[in-house]
């Protein structure tokens, strides 16, 4: 069986970014060597750590459909998760939907054009 180990973002303006991420999910960030290269750190307990990088191409357009395979972040309360999304100047691509017996999902844009998901577990979610 294998499991994700790593996520990794890409950025055309990784400073914007990093400030995004630190804001809304209070990850931090620490350049690796003289690269554009930033390691992620997520926090403590269960789940991966990543890396954010500076973006080859062009950035991902507005109204592209969820075509992706997204990060999805599980956080306590989705609605204030959204805000926060917002307020950091993401936008939300799909909003707020149950998924049955497991809890709230949204799909969201992060300041960079990249498509992440917000979860709130919710067992009796319908």
């Amino acid at each position: 069986m294998s499991r994700p180990v790593h996520f990794e973002i890409h950025a055309s303006d990784p400073e914007r970014a990093i400030t995004f991420y630190a804001t809304v999910f209070e990850w931090s960030f620490e350049r690796w060597g003289t690269s554009p290269y930033w390691i992620v750190s997520t926090g403590d307990g269960p789940g991966i750590d990543g890396g954010l990088t500076q973006r080859a191409g062009p950035e991902p357009a507005k109204d592209a459909p969820l075509n992706a395979c997204p990060l999805t972040m599980d956080v306590d309360h989705l609605d204030p998760a959204i805000r926060n999304v917002e307020q950091a100047g993401g936008s939300v691509v799909e909003p707020r939907r149950a998924i049955p017996g497991v809890g709230w999902v949204a799909y969201c844009r992060d300041t960079e054009g990249n498509l992440f998901g917000l979860m709130e577990n919710d067992p009796s979610a319908e």
